[in-house]
């Protein structure tokens, strides 16, 4: 059952998405910010949470996870070394994530040969 959550609750984040694409002017990279936004603020006011514990991985591994693991490193921080948790607890708590992108990014790039679209 757990797998059924996390597929239900990611593709609905999906879904809007794929709508905010086709029916609306704003930009990919907009939609992005937007998500990773949406993720933070809604944990701080406490709803992004019980959907992650719903959904699992469904709810953190897309973008809106994202910004709450920002927004969780940020508080952990904050609790633990005070105002200067502000600016380190979201570098800690996104910091193996960015790293695995890029370790896996640059050897996705040693194995295949990359092409321009023509």
């Amino acid at each position: 059952m757990e797998y059924v959550k996390a597929f239900v609750v990611g593709g609905i984040i999906c879904v809007i998405g794929q709508i905010l694409i086709d029916k609306t002017n704003i930009t990919p990279a907009r939609i992005l910010v937007t998500f990773v936004t949406a993720g933070v603020i809604l944990t701080a006011i406490g709803i992004y949470d019980p959907i992650v514990k719903f959904a699992g991985a469904g709810a953190t591994v897309p973008l809106p996870g994202f910004g709450y693991a920002l927004a969780n490193g940020v508080i952990k921080e904050i609790k633990e070394s005070g105002a200067l948790g502000i600016f380190t607890g979201g570098v800690k708590a996104g910091a193996g994530g960015i790293t695995a992108a890029i370790i896996f990014g640059y050897i996705i790039a040693l194995i295949f040969d990359p092409k321009t679209k023509r």
